[in-house]
């Protein structure tokens, strides 16, 4: 009796030091849970707020290369010095709201006097410049100081950029804003110090802007959070040059820590009602726990920055890689080289093949690319067959060509996809830092436009990028905008008609169709240079449906027996092209038979069945169809026989050597043999000599065109000839 209660108070007191101890212990694990999800929490909105505001610096520079795009052009200069409202809404306000989303554009000219205003894409009056001046003007005449006196060159002779920028309060709403002068690309425009006309550009920052920051980012919920509302720490203030805060970018605030403890709140329940046993289950646990979201968090941050197809770095790293790189490179003096990599034919894998295919050749490119290059380098994929290469510590040009040659030999090596056995090219961009002042953009866009250059060239190559490149890309890029204008409407597009004799040089058998630009600055335009421009720049489509549909309403009210129109390859692999002539046709009424379709004989070298598909749908329509230049090129007898084609044109080449040279008469009587042998007509282009047109009368060939009968003519030139008028069409006479 006495030993039990002497043990009684022992028992109790080792429960309760047991219990204290196991409490103490918890309390420790709980307040150190906590402590650590409180530090979690806090370095994640620290990161997440550097994300926002790295973001909107970026949001700010993209404003200034925008506005830039269109206020260093001697168009600019020109035009808002001769007041061309429609031309500065089309490509210096609305343009801007269009393409890039700038909310307001104002034109000011020296007085700082608006002359154009548009907002949210419309037109207004310029008036309502006054409306915003209030908190615009810091900045404009920030800007006018600056032209004013304009700040020295740097240490390399550049200038700095003429721009004021500035975040700004517009009708109670943030926005950003950038005011250019505008002034000339070039030596042909002058303007005067202090004439200066200047853009000003305003885009707010609204739910669209802040939602692409925060698409970059990964962070959810981001929106835009006015003064009158209250902010938590999930925030970042929009601060003005003068410290005023307009308005703030909120967040749903990432708080790993927080769903960590929520997570671990029924596990403490329980941990408080058990003994020491399960109080150690429920640590174990939480370790498990822990490790499961680390590794959660790891997985997401590596699929954030790595491409999942391949495992490469995606575009995100790369460019962070490419800017430390250059940082690093500026430091210890050394080159950078940056490799745009293309696969060449990948469509036709993928198209052929299927997407698995596609897929396994992206998986095995990436491969052999990292096992090309040096374990310092840097490969990434950029999206579907494009690749980027950095190469660090490049001595000279030839360095990064000898990289290059290596990649291509490597991928010149035959792939195996599932039970197929492809080979591909690879075309690639080069584009070496050159400085200190390297900037990552620039040298992705030169990398870029080098890559262009290689596809142009002739795929299966690499081009290091040279500085008139940028030049030549920019007078293209004006010309594809010209020529679209003048399709839209604008003027300068026409038909000219060079008709086709028969062999007593009076008969017409019928004309060719031959487009001509008389731009208004720099005058006719070359043909062959405007097209190549077209096929280049996708606009190929619509010149040819133009100059179709021209040519073809004007045989339509002529009694020319047939009107041949020149088409390029690119339109005979469009499968809906068969159809459009149709179209045009039945719109203008021709009859099928009067129409010609002259293509060069490379396409007859393409392996592709649409163009084989196209062309005999157009043949079952009735439309005849020619090689144009027949002889300059590679064709072959059974491509011919193939294709079926309706008529032979034999290369002025040729024709202006027959009075000169017995080998060119040996090609033209051999080229007329084989066209009488094939039983398809033949034409002999570029005549210009009577002893041309004899030597051709006596080889075979009845159908003549050349300066010798008629230069190309205007519509009512040709017209005049005797015998053509318009009025009733005349009957099909393609075989005469």
């Amino acid at each position: 009796m006495s030993a039990r209660q002497n043990s009684s108070p022992l028992t109790h007191q080792v429960t309760l030091t047991v219990l204290t101890l196991a409490a103490f212990a918890l309390a420790i694990v709980v307040g150190f849970g906590f402590y650590a999800a409180a530090q979690s929490d806090e370095t994640s909105l620290e990161r997440q707020k550097i994300f926002i505001a790295d973001g909107l610096k970026d949001q700010i520079a993209a404003v200034q290369r925008e506005q830039e795009s269109v206020t260093v052009w001697d168009d600019s200069v020109t035009n808002v010095r001769a007041g061309n409202q429609a031309w500065i809404e089309e490509n210096l306000s609305t343009w801007m709201y269009t393409y890039y989303g700038h909310n307001r554009v104002y034109i000011l000219d020296a007085a700082n006097h608006a002359i154009h205003a548009m907002r949210e894409g419309k037109v207004v009056d310029a008036s309502t410049f006054g409306e915003d001046a209030p908190g615009l003007q810091p900045t404009i005449e920030k800007l006018r100081h600056m032209l004013a006196e304009p700040p020295k060159a740097d240490a390399t002779g550049q200038s700095p950029k003429m721009v004021a920028q500035d975040l700004v309060s517009l009708q109670g709403k943030p926005a950003i804003l950038s005011v250019m002068p505008l002034v000339p690309s070039s030596d042909r425009v002058t303007q005067a110090p202090g004439t200066e006309y200047l853009h000003v550009s305003a885009e707010f920052i609204n739910d669209t802007v802040i939602g692409k920051i925060a698409a970059k980012y990964l962070v959810k919920g981001a929106r835009l959070v006015p003064l009158s509302q209250p902010v938590g720490g999930a925030a970042v203030p929009l601060v003005d040059s003068r410290g005023v805060i307009l308005g703030y970018i909120g967040w749903d605030e990432e708080r790993p820590g927080i769903t960590l403890v929520r997570k671990m709140a029924p596990a403490l329940a329980v941990a408080l009602l058990v003994a020491g046993g399960v109080l150690l289950f429920l640590l174990r646990r939480l370790r498990r726990a822990s490790a499961e979201l680390q590794t959660s968090q790891d997985e997401a941050q590596y699929l954030a920055f790595h491409d999942t197809l391949t495992g490469l770095p995606n575009r995100a790293l790369f460019e962070d890689r490419l800017r430390r790189t250059l940082l690093f490179a500026a430091q210890d003096e050394t080159r950078v080289a940056l490799l745009y990599l293309d696969l060449d034919r990948f469509k036709h894998v993928n198209d052929t093949l299927g997407h698995p295919a596609g897929d396994e050749l992206v998986r095995q490119t990436a491969a052999r690319l990292r096992h090309t290059i040096r374990e310092i380098d840097t490969v990434a994929r950029l999206g579907g067959d494009e690749f980027a290469i950095i190469l660090l510590d490049v001595r000279d040009i030839r360095s990064a060509e000898d990289i290059a040659d290596r990649l291509q030999q490597k991928l010149c090596e035959p792939f195996k996809l599932i039970d197929d056995q492809v080979f591909v090219s690879a075309s690639i961009g080069i584009a070496l830092s050159w400085g200190s002042e390297t900037d990552a953009d620039d040298l992705l866009r030169k990398a870029d436009i080098a890559l262009y250059e290689a596809k142009k060239n002739g795929r299966g190559r690499y081009q290091v990028f040279a500085g008139d490149m940028d030049d030549l890309l920019l007078r293209k890029r004006k010309v594809e905008a010209e020529l679209r204008k003048a399709l839209d409407g604008g003027g300068g597009i026409k038909l000219a008609y060079q008709p086709v004799f028969a062999a007593d040089g009076r008969r017409i058998l019928g004309a060719e169709a031959l487009i001509r630009w008389g731009h208004e600055v720099h005058g006719a335009l070359p043909a062959a240079q405007f097209i190549a421009i077209a096929e280049e720049r996708g606009l190929i489509g619509e010149l040819g449906k133009w100059a179709l549909t021209e040519a073809c309403a004007f045989a339509a009210r002529t009694h020319l027996p047939w009107i041949a129109v020149n088409i390029s390859p690119l339109q005979l692999r469009d499968t809906g092209f068969a159809e459009q002539v149709a179209s045009i046709l039945a719109e203008t009424g021709l009859d099928p038979a009067r129409l010609q379709l002259e293509t060069t004989e490379g396409v007859l070298l393409e392996h592709d069945e649409t163009i084989g598909t196209v062309i005999e749908a157009l043949r079952e329509t009735g439309v005849r169809m020619v090689l144009d230049d027949f002889g300059t090129g590679y064709s072959s007898l059974s491509y011919l026989r193939r294709q079926a084609i309706d008529k032979l044109k034999i290369d002025r080449s040729f024709v202006r050597l027959l009075d000169e040279d017995d080998s060119a008469c040996a090609i033209v009587r051999a080229l007329i043999e084989l066209a009488l042998a094939l039983k398809v007509e033949v034409t002999a282009e570029g005549v210009e000599t009577d002893g041309q047109k004899a030597l051709l009368v006596g080889m075979g060939c009845h159908q003549f065109q050349g300066y010798l009968m008629s230069p190309p003519l205007e519509p009512g030139q040709l017209l005049a000839l005797p015998g053509l008028s318009t009025g009733t069409p005349a009957r099909s006479v393609a075989n005469a």
